[in-house]
């Protein structure tokens, strides 16, 4: 396992009241940095026990008083922002499907949690990584799902996060120059709270034999993937998206 020294930097990670989020936000606290958790879920008792390095805060990713008020408070009190890891992001089975059949309110929400919120965190971020001198990076979660249609389609899930790429690579474009990095990461199958409708073994295993690595991903998997893009070891990599996927591309 390689391992990571964020001593003396500040991360905000979205979405860490569990799965990925948490995971990731956990896996940056114990290689010592600041972390700024941010949910709607409250704060998981792994993230427990870090000497005043962790702040978790409660609230609606999507509401931009509440973004900018948050950001202001944390990049104030840790003199700056290093990283952003927008985790954040809603799968809602049963009501996101077709634009022939959903309900377009829950278009506009889904959009809302998946993609505004992206973009509203990173325009807090960035100042607070200008101010620190040393450019900074961010990874925004999409999904290898945007790459192709679906005979039972979540569209607008689909759609907000083939945008989370789209916002990610224009980012990265727009502050190269100023050493902010934007990089994507598209999971494949992953073993999440989001996931509830694999509540079987038989289910379980179906699911990982289709992946040609053989298993489900988990959420650490994607923390992995996160730490080395945020991290100087990924500091000449910027505007890409990851699949971390087990190799399910292949099959599409």
């Amino acid at each position: 396992m390689l391992t990571y020294d964020f001593s003396g930097r500040h991360a905000v990670v979205t979405g860490a009241g569990g799965g990925m989020g948490e995971a990731i936000a956990l896996s940056l606290l114990k290689a010592g940095a600041a972390v700024t958790a941010i949910d709607l879920k409250p704060q998981p008792e792994t993230l427990n026990g870090f000497d005043g390095r962790l702040s978790y805060q409660v609230g609606d990713l999507s509401d931009s008083t509440f973004i900018e008020r948050t950001f202001s408070d944390a990049g104030e009190a840790r003199g700056g922002i290093d990283y952003l890891a927008n985790v954040a992001g809603v799968l809602w089975f049963g009501r996101d499907k077709s634009i022939m059949d959903m309900d377009m309110a829950v278009w506009d929400k889904v959009f809302a949690i998946n993609l505004r919120a992206v973009a509203l965190t990173s325009r807090a971020a960035v100042p607070f990584m200008r101010r620190t001198g040393r450019g900074g990076a961010m990874v925004h979660f999409s999904t290898i799902q945007w790459l192709r249609g679906d005979p039972q389609p979540q569209d607008a899930y689909q759609a907000s996060k083939a945008g989370v790429c789209a916002l990610s690579k224009s980012l990265a474009m727009q502050l190269a120059a100023e050493g902010i990095r934007s990089n994507a990461i598209c999971p494949g199958m992953t073993l999440t709270p989001l996931q509830a409708r694999w509540d079987t073994d038989e289910v379980r295993q179906a699911v990982a034999s289709y992946a040609p690595l053989g298993r489900i991903g988990t959420p650490q998997d994607m923390a992995n993937a996160a730490l080395f893009l945020l991290s100087d070891a990924a500091g000449y990599i910027t505007g890409i998206e990851l699949a971390v996927d087990g190799g399910l591309l292949m099959r599409m």
